[in-house]
C-alpha cells in the first residue's frame, strides 16, 4: 500500500482492515498460536510450538484456507476441532494488541486534522472484522477512534444495497467523493 499516493482532496476515506490497517498476518499467527496451545492441552502429547511453526510455514507458503488440512494430515488431529480453529479464528481473545502500520496511523490523525471523514469498509466475516477492530492499538489516532463508522461490505451486499452508493448517502456525498483504500 502506498500512502503517499493517496489523494487528499476527497470528503470521505475509506479504510479496509485486514493488509491496510495493519498485516492480517498479525491476527492470523496469534490465532495459530492460541489454537496450538490448546491443542497442546487437550492431547498431551502434541506441542504447541511444534504446531504453531507448522502452522505458521504452511500459512505463509500455501496460505490459510490450506492450515487445518495440512495440520490433519501431519499430526493426525482430528477433524472435529476444525470448528474450533474456525470459531477462534472470530473470537480469539488476543495475547497481544494488533499494531497500526506507522504510515495509516498518521494518515488517520491527518485526516481527521484535515476535517475529513474516516470510515471502515471491511470485506468478511463482520463478527471476525469488528474483533479484530477491538484489538488493534490506535496510537496516536486513538482519539479518532470513536469518530469511525464501520461498514461491512457482505452485510450490505446481503441487504442488496451497493457499498460505495450506501456509504456516500449515509455521509451526504457523492460516490466521487469517497476514496477507498485497500490491500494492494
Amino acid at each position: 500500500m502506498r500512502i503517499e499516493y493517496i489523494p487528499l482532496d476527497k470528503k470521505v476515506y475509506l479504510l479496509e482492515v485486514d493488509d491496510v490497517l495493519f498485516p492480517k498476518s498479525d491476527y492470523d499467527l496469534q490465532v495459530y498460536y492460541l489454537f496450538a496451545n490448546f491443542m497442546e492441552f487437550q492431547t498431551g502429547s502434541l506441542s504447541a510450538s511444534d504446531l504453531v511453526g507448522f502452522m505458521k510455514r504452511v500459512y505463509e507458503n500455501h496460505g490459510h484456507e490450506f492450515v487445518f488440512d495440512r495440520l490433519k494430515e501431519t499430526f493426525g488431529i482430528e477433524e472435529k476441532y476444525r470448528e474450533n480453529l474456525l470459531r477462534l479464528n472470530v473470537n480469539a481473545q488476543l495475547p497481544l494488541k494488533l499494531l497500526l502500520f506507522k504510515e495509516v496511523e498518521e494518515l488517520i490523525v491527518r485526516l481527521f486534522a484535515q476535517n475529513k471523514q474516516v470510515a471502515i469498509l471491511t470485506k468478511g466475516n463482520p463478527v471476525e472484522q469488528l474483533n479484530k477492530i477491538k484489538h488493534i492499538d490506535w496510537g496516536e489516532a486513538k482519539r479518532f477512534k470513536n469518530f469511525l463508522k464501520v461498514f461491512f461490505v457482505d452485510e450490505l451486499k446481503f441487504r442488496s444495497l451497493e457499498p460505495i452508493d450506501y456509504i456516500a448517502k449515509d455521509y451526504g456525498v457523492t460516490p466521487g467523493d469517497l476514496y477507498c483504500i485497500e490491500r494492494d
